[in-house]
């Protein structure tokens, strides 16, 4: 069972994941980046430019769910170092700093009331985020063109392409089809006609709709509704 709630860190989402009889359910590309939480230790889920299938037996899952471009200043780290990976927090951190990390999350009431303290005592250390990012997010999520808005920005294409690997751990034109592929699957899981969730997400028709979904999220998307169902 998936549960989620709004931060106290801006614009993340704190969630949790409990094993059910279905099997693993796929995590599809959001341009977020995780702290995550599973049986004891600490792991960060880079961005994922396809869907992503969690490995091994059943176990819960806690994590904190970035904003869009916010956690490689918190991390450290390019985002594009962890494109499509998951990796050992240790792999970031010393390993005294995530062993004392590691010892709070696993005493907190709940991990993922842990992990949200780690994410806060980070965000209060580093550089506010660069709020031109921001506005990148938001006029894509809206389905601007990526030249409209990289002019807008006063970004030239290099420095935009440049910016966004490191933020968002690629391109943005990548960021924007990512961004459409959730405002898809928003509309559709409100029982928005195919064909008209297609015209409303930016889709040239139904059948670039289902292109994208199959590509970047591995499967048709009517067997994407009846799992998320």
């Amino acid at each position: 069972m998936y549960t989620e709630r709004a931060s106290r860190q801006a614009g993340a989402v704190v969630w949790t994941n409990t094993p059910s009889g279905s099997g693993p359910a796929s995590v599809l590309p959001d341009g977020c980046m995780d702290l995550l939480w599973n049986e004891g230790r600490l792991l960060v889920a880079g961005p994922d430019t396809r869907a992503y299938v969690p490995t091994g037996g059943p176990s819960g899952w806690a994590g904190v769910r970035f904003y869009p471009g916010t956690a490689p200043a918190l991390l450290g780290v390019p985002a594009h170092e962890l494109r499509d990976r998951r990796v050992p927090l240790s792999d970031l951190r010393p390993a005294a700093e995530v062993r004392r990390l590691t010892a709070q999350v696993n005493a907190a009431a709940d991990p993922a009331s842990g992990l949200e303290e780690v994410a806060l005592r980070w965000a209060a250390a580093a550089e506010p985020p660069d709020p031109l990012l921001r506005r990148l997010v938001t006029a894509l999520d809206r389905g601007r063109p990526v030249a409209a808005t990289a002019d807008e920005l006063g970004f030239g294409a290099r420095q935009l392409h440049r910016r966004s690997l490191t933020a968002f751990g690629y391109g943005p034109k990548t960021l924007a089809r990512v961004l459409r592929l959730q405002r898809a699957l928003a509309l559709a899981r409100a029982g928005v006609p195919f064909a008209e969730t297609a015209a409303r997400s930016g889709f040239a028709d139904q059948a670039h709709l289902a292109r994208e979904v199959r590509e970047l999220a591995g499967m048709p998307l009517s067997r994407l509704l009846a799992r998320s169902g």
